[in-house]
């Protein structure tokens, strides 16, 4: 594991104080604070770039996988002459979205416990020992979610790629993306992607560093998966020219220690682990796999959110990373980002279009150069005239919602804020803590982005 000196998030969250002062109207960065912004005349955000192109801006437009591989994709499912794909896929795409997280036997035993006091405060009924211990059973079967692994066979897997291909290969292009625009000096030359099922993690790096990329190594429980994967790389066949050079399939993690990978994935995966205990197995052993980043990514779900946090909590052992402060509101959101795509032109693909909701966490090993300390756009900016909404996440774990005019904040931050989509980040300060007493956060609506 790595120092607590050397482990960086790309961002971290923070809280906003509160002050006095003048709103500002130099292009230079602001504390959102309404009425009494305060200037850092020493940074000059914008330079010569335009609002819309700010330097907070990190959303991607709308994202379409490569035709090659929509291409392939299309005649696999044509070749199988699978009945009732549309129902599966749907049937598959709503058992993936709402799973949740298998129950923990430390809380089963608990739970059964707490129903044997309160089934003995009759004790006339349950006077027998035997009666007692069924009607235990019967109640934790009603009340208890039933998770169960799923096993990627031929079919199942080309329904998965049917549902989750296009969407997949849009959250981690986002990811990848995060990198890109705030390390753009970062060129990988090996990639290992966990749980790699049809390689669309693959795929997606190729789009953004194929140019440094020489080996992916793919890795996945399923042989059908495997197999699957391989031939989506050959156009859809087995003996074709793969598309990505550099591509190697197994079954299993690369054992030796000495063993480490540039950026290691993994997305949707840990949500298929049985127990807490074998996703903090598998959460170590990926930490020690990466050189420099470790990208997790999962449904942008409560269940999701809360795979990923305790991902992060496990990494990142240090006094300086703050907790999430979503797992400490009064009412809990799914911490997530959206990222609109075009969708693979299946047959029951009525909309061109669609929104994959994810979250994702990005974890740096090294000690990076300080990234600045602006707040994430937690939700959709709301624009109404003449202000503008933005609920954000700041770097000291505490949420914040801000009413953005230009006559409070400055024409700048004003059209920055208005130019700005759920997912960026605002180019404001928070003021010294020797200027300007503490204040709580005003709003605790919003949900954290951990990047």
């Amino acid at each position: 594991m790595a120092t607590a000196r050397g482990l960086r998030h790309l961002l971290t969250c923070s809280r906003w104080r509160r002050g006095r002062g003048e709103a500002p109207q130099s292009r230079a960065l602001a504390a959102v604070v309404p009425g009494v912004s305060q200037v850092d005349n020493n940074s000059d955000f914008l330079g010569k770039r335009p609002h819309r192109r700010h330097p907070g801006i990190l959303h991607l437009p709308c994202v379409e996988v490569p035709p090659a591989l929509a291409a392939a994709a299309q005649s696999l499912l044509l070749e199988s002459s699978m009945p009732n794909v549309e129902k599966q896929v749907q049937a598959l795409t709503n058992y993936l979205w709402s799973r949740r997280l298998p129950v923990e036997p430390e809380e089963l035993q608990r739970r059964a416990v707490h129903l044997e006091e309160k089934f003995l405060e009759n004790p006339d009924l349950f006077q027998v020992e035997e009666k007692l211990r069924e009607a235990v059973l019967r109640a934790l079967r009603k009340t208890t979610y039933h998770w169960q692994e799923l096993s990627y066979n031929e079919s199942l897997s080309l329904v998965y790629m049917a549902a989750r291909l296009d969407g997949g290969f849009a959250a981690v292009s986002r990811a990848f993306h995060e990198i890109r625009a705030r390390v753009p000096e970062f060129q990988p030359q090996t990639l290992m992607d966990f749980g790699s099922g049809t390689g669309s993690v693959t795929w997606a790096a190729h789009s953004a560093w194929g140019q440094s990329l020489r080996e992916y190594m793919c890795v996945d429980s399923s042989a059908a998966m495997l197999v699957l994967a391989e031939k989506l790389l050959k156009g859809g066949s087995e003996s074709g020219e793969p598309y990505v050079p550099g591509v190697f399939f197994r079954r299993f993690l690369p054992v030796s220690p000495k063993v480490q990978f540039d950026v290691v994935v993994s997305a949707f995966s840990l949500s298929e682990l049985p127990s807490k205990a074998d996703r903090t197995e598998l959460v170590q052993t990926l930490w020690r796999k990466t050189s420099h980043f470790l990208i997790l990514v999962e449904n942008g779900t409560k269940a999701g959110h809360c795979l990923l946090m305790d991902a992060r909590d496990l990494v990142l052992k240090c006094p300086h990373e703050l907790p999430c402060p979503q797992l400490t509101a009064s009412k809990p959101l799914a911490c997530s980002f959206s990222q609109a795509y075009h969708c693979i032109p299946f047959s029951w693909n009525k909309k061109k279009q669609k929104e994959e909701k994810f979250s994702m966490v990005i974890l740096a090993r090294g000690s990076p150069e300080e990234a600045n300390r602006w707040p994430r756009i937690t939700q959709p900016v709301l624009k109404r005239p003449r202000h503008v909404h933005c609920h954000l996440c700041c770097p000291d774990g505490h949420m914040q919602h801000a009413v953005i005019t230009a006559r409070q904040h400055g024409r700048d931050l004003y059209r920055c804020a208005r130019v700005s989509s759920w997912g960026d980040l605002l180019p404001v300060i928070t003021p010294s803590e020797s200027e300007l007493p503490l204040s709580p956060a005003e709003d605790p609506l919003g949900v954290d982005k951990e990047a």
